[in-house]
């Protein structure tokens, strides 16, 4: 892998489609997870679900890819990995502990934030001011997450869940912001595997303070590991092996918007495989989405340059 450049780019050239690819892909993979999630949850609290689902898979890109990432584990790939895994962890937790208070249209529609917060977020840290593409491409992607979400609701009031979640969505856009600092010159495979027990290691220590231990029985079944199957392999390995891979070679920004497709997927597998009916809020939500991530295309989402120092 390249050099990344201060924009997130490979050094000498824009972004690849495949690297866009890989974004989509995970977010497809990711929409597929609400399924997954949703009886996964009834029988295991968040945390002990969480903690076991990363730490597994860490152990799995571990021994896959232990030849590559052994060598190249110093002290600059351990830092990178930390702070990717403290901040994902911290995201990930929140947003399952706000579920608690909230309903999962809101979950989803305050969790997507994280691509209005991006562009503003990597201007504070890196004086990199956001152009006008990224704020409306953003804001439009936001507008049709909402509507895929929260559909009919007729009232919008922020609950503590709500506010949980909001505080989720700004440690992912953090998790973003992260990458794209610390992906330069770096091997994001090996990153990756320390970022996976750290979030591990994150949730489980919350389950540990302040979650009752699942019981045994659970661990027993085949549901169970079927779902963590799923959920390990596919929503956590694949998917943020794509996620950082393809961030260090997109802009912050339009990466954030490729992934906020997630919530697309999600509710396009409900009506594949639920029979959810297709609303006019449904199709509007979906026009709204993909609009933005088509203006991202024909306008790119570039970061102007820093002021000269």
């Amino acid at each position: 892998m390249g050099a990344i450049d201060a924009r997130g780019q490979g050094a000498g050239h824009g972004p690849r489609p495949p690297y866009k690819l890989m974004l989509v892909s995970a977010a497809a993979l990711w929409g597929g997870s609400f399924v997954v999630l949703k009886g996964a949850l009834d029988v295991v609290p968040p945390s002990w679900l969480l903690g076991i689902r990363f730490v597994l898979a860490g152990l799995v890109m571990a021994l896959l890819f232990c030849r590559r990432v052994l060598p190249k584990l110093d002290v600059a790939h351990a830092v990178g990995g930390v702070l990717l895994g403290v901040s994902g962890g911290l995201g990930y937790l929140i947003q399952n502990l706000g579920l608690v208070d909230t309903t999962p249209g809101h979950n989803a529609f305050l969790t997507a934030t994280y691509c209005v917060i991006v562009p503003f977020l990597h201007w504070a840290v890196a004086r990199v001011r956001p152009s006008w593409s990224n704020v409306v491409a953003a804001l439009v992607a936001l507008t049709g997450v909402g509507v895929l979400s929260l559909g009919s609701a007729e009232v919008f009031s922020l609950s503590w869940g709500d506010w949980m979640t909001l505080f989720g969505a700004f440690w992912f856009a953090v998790q973003i912001e992260v990458m794209v600092h610390v992906a330069r010159g770096r091997d994001v495979l090996t990153m990756t595997v320390v970022e996976f027990f750290v979030m591990g290691l994150v949730c489980l220590a919350y389950g540990l303070l302040f979650q009752p231990f699942p019981p045994p029985s659970v661990f027993a079944g085949y549901e169970f590991w079927s779902q963590m199957a799923y959920l390990v392999l596919l929503a956590s390995c694949v998917c943020t092996m794509f996620q950082n891979v393809g961030q260090a070679h997109v802009p912050p920004a339009q990466a954030s918007l490729l992934l906020s497709l997630e919530s697309v997927f999600g509710v396009a597998l409900s009506v594949v495989l639920y029979g959810e009916p297709l609303t006019l809020p449904l199709v509007a939500g979906f026009a709204l989405v993909f609009g933005a991530v088509l203006m991202s295309e024909l306008f790119p989402l570039r970061f102007s340059s820093p002021p000269a120092p």
